[in-house]
């Protein structure tokens, strides 16, 4: 009797060990799964590796990059900062391809006396008041609209051999990227806009308010 009591005991033990076994392997593999998709993401490729490799952005905050580094004209390595940096990091591919690659020389770059920061690219120009990082900075891709802006003009914006262009001149510095409806581009500026009919090839100055000759012929 003593015996069967023994093996009744012996079975039960068996049992309460087995349920346990059976337990912790259950943990173990919800702990195998859970932690699956951690080792699939560490393994997969970052952002930096599916970035074309002619383009290089540090970061120095979530603000945006401290610096990116573009191949340019010639393949000479051109690294833009401040606020142009954090414009072209931003920047739509249909913006980057419109732009093109970047000019070098110091005449294609650089600090106006304003204090105006720039770099030219082979199909425009992107720009801002200032090099502070925090300041907006616009593209403005070449065509009529850029011709126009670089038209030496009088301070009542007037085309004059003898006047200034650009953002030195009577129409300032860009507040937009050119804003496109329907036929119809447009880019503002501190004092004024100017818009190109993609269509008919009509271009429009406007200089404090006042339509001004375009200057182009």
């Amino acid at each position: 009797m003593s015996v069967a009591f023994r093996r009744a005991d012996l079975a039960a033990g068996m049992f309460v060990v087995a349920l346990i076994a059976a337990g912790c392997g259950s943990a173990d593999a919800n702990d195998a799964s859970s932690t699956a998709p951690s080792a699939d993401v560490s393994a997969s490729p970052s952002r930096a590796d599916d970035q074309d490799a002619a383009e290089s952005v540090t970061r120095a905050s979530e603000a945006g990059p401290a610096t990116v580094t573009i191949t340019g004209v010639d393949d000479v390595a051109v690294t833009l900062v401040g606020p142009l940096a954090v414009k072209y990091a931003a920047a739509t591919d249909a913006q980057k391809r419109a732009i093109g690659i970047p000019l070098t020389g110091d005449h294609n770059a650089g600090t106006r006396e304003s204090g105006v920061v720039y770099q030219q690219f082979q199909s425009g120009v992107i720009i801002a008041k200032n090099a502070d990082p925090g300041t907006p900075a616009y593209i403005v891709t070449s065509g009529k609209i850029r011709d126009a802006w670089n038209t030496e003009r009088a301070p009542d914006g007037v085309p004059l051999l003898t006047g200034k262009n650009g953002s030195a001149g009577p129409l300032g510095v860009p507040t937009s990227d050119v804003i496109t409806d329907g036929d119809l581009e447009v880019v503002t500026f501190e004092y004024g806009m100017i818009s190109e009919n993609t269509e008919t090839g009509e271009v429009i100055v406007k200089v404090n308010g006042k339509v001004v000759p375009s200057g182009l012929k």
